[in-house]
């Protein structure tokens, strides 16, 4: 998408007396994973008419201005009755206090949690608040009778959703969005907003499987003809596709035999989005997280999630020199519960001082924890480098707990199948991306022509791989071949193990791509390509890419082919 694009406000009407406001942002609006493929994203802001009048979800404050412009331009913004907060985020107050000094009359609609972190977020602002727990109703009047629905989870405590049944419209704040940006307000043709969905899941509710299952069941009597996302395009034609998808990658979370517990607290809102990265990176490693929110968590759930749990980690601010109650609660809990046979992990994020991440990982240390990845330490807010180092951190904790279980399997000899599709041979390649400050590589095998017209190919890449994350569609990459007699030293150096966020490139020569990827200078070959589409198979995406460009560096030298004795292993 065009990064010229000047941020709007898109509105139209959805429904009987109900339009939709999407706030667009075309670039990446911030340094969180869930933003990582930096197609922008629209705040969805919802308006019921009725007798009354009830806003949904204002925006944040980097759209405080032109949302209020194109609300004034259509009514008389005095006369709201009702904003209704289907989570309560500190960046809305700047919009909120607007509403308020042209319409002090309103009445905020929001879970308890919602109601605290309101007062909190304005702290010096008289409120109305209509505290909703699940029995209460909202007439609106000309038939708009509105339900809540509570759908807490660790990440977002205070979710509400709100069913109108006037128009069988469910508002489902951050269930079922994407952050996509478009024209397009309505999902038809959905198939192609599958990955972006599908990446939002995986981001934001995989962590919370257990709480999005529970959801689920809530929100399954109520007969939906639309959901009201807070992101991206609103569901009309892939509703139940897209219910269904939810369950059964929730159940894929609940269901995984190996799980991390993965403990934090967060006092602005940076030590909660490092966990989101390394939960991100755990499951994407095919290992489950539970996880918890110090804040809101009770001490049982905290004990049965450790105790359940392969392994653990633990993630706190600093405040004034020390780690917050809940976070001394928590590790409470863990020296208590967890042998030291778990492995371990801590992180957090500060401002001046980090003598919270300090004490928490001494305490564990002297209690004879091994740790699963060095102790992440990050001041301020992350980076997209920070993100990707998080990310990386939380693969490798996933992957040692899963080489531990291996080990203790016995190894059994290949089978005839295994041995048959062991035969398979592939070139031997180097994949190299860079998408701004981030790179990375991987030696690749599963590599194949695939078409003609235009020059395309595929590139297997398992779900556990650091470049995973920079290979979906719209992601440029160089596929570096390899020449026979000249791979060994560049094959030995890609398969060595690299410690999270460690540059891969540090003493190889390469050259920049048009891409702005590495091309490796004694490769044989190397083409440019760019992804057009990945599908999900196994434990591996298949990455399909159309070539671009490319030069045969070494035109007397063959292509190094890798040759395997078991179809179990590259």
């Amino acid at each position: 998408m065009p990064e010229t694009k000047k941020r709007d406000v898109q509105v139209l009407p959805i429904a009987a007396d109900t339009t939709v406001m999407r706030s667009r942002s075309w670039t990446r609006l911030r340094f969180e994973i869930e933003y990582a493929l930096a197609r922008g994203t629209t705040a969805n802001s919802y308006l019921i008419r009725g007798d009354k009048l009830a806003l949904f979800d204002p925006p944040g404050e980097t759209f405080t201005q032109i949302y209020l412009t194109a609300l004034q331009q259509r009514f008389d913004v005095e006369l709201v009755d009702y904003v209704i907060l289907g989570h309560v985020n500190p960046n809305r107050a700047v919009t909120l206090k607007a509403l308020l000094k042209l319409a002090p009359q309103i009445t905020f609609v929001t879970s308890n949690p919602g109601a605290i972190n309101l007062r909190a977020a304005l702290p010096d602002t008289e409120l109305n608040i209509l505290v909703v727990k699940g029995e209460e109703t909202l007439d609106l009047g000309k038939g708009h009778h509105l339900q809540f629905i509570p759908t807490p989870n660790p990440r977002f405590p205070d979710q509400l959703c709100t069913y109108d049944p006037q128009t069988e419209i469910l508002y489902t704040d951050k269930l079922f969005g994407a952050h996509f940006c478009g024209d397009q307000v309505f999902d038809e043709g959905w198939e192609v907003f599958n990955e972006d969905r599908r990446y939002y899941f995986d981001c934001l509710m995989a962590p919370n499987a257990r709480q999005i299952e529970t959801a689920l069941d809530k929100l399954a009597p109520f007969p939906v003809r639309l959901y009201a996302t807070g992101h991206g395009p609103l569901v009309r034609y892939a509703l139940l596709e897209l219910t269904q998808a939810y369950r059964t990658w929730s159940k894929k979370q609940t269901t995984q035999d190996t799980t991390v517990a993965l403990l934090y607290a967060s006092a602005y809102g940076n030590t909660a989005t490092l966990a989101q990265a390394i939960a991100r990176g755990i499951t994407k490693a095919g290992v489950g997280v539970e996880a918890i929110n110090c804040e809101v968590a009770e001490p049982t759930e905290i004990q049965a999630a450790v105790e359940k749990a392969a392994g653990f980690i633990i993630g706190s601010p600093t405040l004034g020199g020390h780690m917050p109650t809940p976070v001394q609660t928590a590790l409470g809990i863990v020296l208590s519960t967890a042998t030291n046979s778990k492995l371990a992990g801590v992180f957090g994020s500060f401002g001046w001082s980090g003598e919270a991440i300090d004490l928490l990982e001494s305490k564990l240390r002297n209690a004879g924890y091994r740790f699963g990845f060095e102790t992440l330490r990050v001041k301020f807010k992350p980076n997209d480098v920070t993100l990707k180092l998080c990310e990386e951190a939380g693969t490798d904790f996933a992957q040692a707990l899963k080489k531990a279980k291996k080990v203790r399997s016995p190894r059994q000899p290949a089978t005839n199948v295994e041995q048959a599709v062991g035969r398979l041979v592939g070139s031997l390649c180097v994949v190299t991306s860079k998408q701004e400050e981030v790179s990375s590589a991987m030696l690749a095998s599963w590599v194949s022509q695939a078409t003609f017209n235009p020059p395309g190919l595929t590139v297997a890449v398992a779900k556990d791989r650091a470049i995973e994350s920079l290979m979906y569609p719209g992601s440029h990459f160089v596929l570096n071949i390899l020449g026979e007699g000249k791979h060994l030293g560049l094959m030995k150096h890609f398969l060595k193990p690299f410690t999270p966020g460690e540059d891969r490139f540090v003493g190889i020569d390469t050259e920049t791509a048009d891409n702005g990827s590495p091309i490796l200078s004694d490769a044989l070959a190397y083409v440019e390509c760019s992804v057009d589409n990945r599908m999900e198979a196994g434990d591996h995406w298949i990455v399909y890419a159309v070539v671009n460009n490319g030069k045969l560096m070494q035109s007397d030298t063959v292509t190094a082919i890798h040759h395997r004795k078991s179809g179990t292993h590259y």
